[in-house]
């Protein structure tokens, strides 16, 4: 299967490692990209594990991420630009792109988030300028 992130990889060389083992995950970048195919694939277990310990979401919010995720077709990932968020750092940005089909109706995420190290792992830590 070809990975959500990058279709010009496969799922069990991209995304699936990190989704399995969370620091694998070295860059911010890399975390994000693991996070949009977490959406396409409605791994919520994932979406939660990756976020900051002050916003992991509860049963109910990710009750509700997971029934909005599986009610949308996704269509891609565009990755803008990344911000720090390199193995070395303890923080970085990285702005992208999600497209996705809700209603018949082509809809965009346009974020600009913000990660951190927690607990020795990248975390996704909310949107940049929130």
């Amino acid at each position: 299967m070809k990975c959500p992130c990058d279709p010009s990889r496969l799922y069990e060389n991209c995304c699936k490692k990190v989704h399995q083992h969370i620091f694998l995950a070295t860059t911010a970048e890399q975390l994000m990209r693991s996070r949009y195919s977490a959406f396409v694939l409605g791994n919520i277990a994932f979406l939660k594990e990756s976020c900051h310990s002050s916003i992991r979401p509860k049963n109910k919010e990710a009750q509700q991420i997971e029934n909005w995720t599986n009610s949308v077709n996704w269509i891609k990932l565009v990755v803008l630009h990344s911000m720090e968020g390199l193995n070395k750092d303890s923080t970085g940005a990285v702005a992208f792109k999600a497209f996705y089909i809700e209603n018949n109706n082509v809809e965009m995420i346009y974020e600009n988030s913000r990660f951190c190290k927690e607990n020795g792992h990248w975390v996704y830590r909310g949107i940049q300028g929130k």
